[in-house]
């Protein structure tokens, strides 16, 4: 199975990265380094991949077990190696999951199976960086 990218120059360092599925996103750099700062940084677009790779596994693996998940915002922080390669070292990633009867078991397996066996991302990216999750549950009905 192959997935597609393509990654194609606009000016200075600013590039436009369109994706097999036909999406797209500018990327840049800060402008100390020779970009426009008016893109996303490529090592950002990875860490917002995992999140988004770890957040569809964890609605998916709970609305599969009939769980009525209302929102769901992962928030995450990590650290690179001061050298080069400077690769993510650490990356603490914490949901907050907002649903009605949601269970702290429920929520936490969702995340450990989603981290262990589904997101390709995390699993890819803890090759290198030490991972840690968290999580919170809000209630539905009672932020109504």
């Amino acid at each position: 199975m192959a997935t597609m990218a393509r990654v194609k120059l606009i000016e200075g360092i600013t590039m436009l990265g369109e994706s097999g599925s036909g999406h797209a996103v500018v990327m840049d750099a800060a402008e100390e380094v020779g970009g426009r700062d008016i893109g996303v940084r490529p090592m950002e677009l990875l860490l917002m991949g995992m999140g988004g790779c770890s957040s569809i596994d964890v609605l998916n693996i709970l609305r599969k077990g009939r769980h009525d998940v209302t929102d769901c915002v992962a928030e995450l922080v990590a650290k690179r190696a001061e050298t080069e390669p400077k690769v993510f070292t650490e990356i603490k990633l914490e949901f907050t999951i907002t649903g009605r009867k949601l269970t702290e078991k429920a929520v936490a397996r969702a995340i450990e199976l989603s981290m262990q066996t589904y997101c390709s991302a995390s699993i890819m990216l803890g090759k290198t960086a030490k991972i840690e999750t968290s999580f919170s549950i809000i209630d539905a009905d009672a932020a109504e």
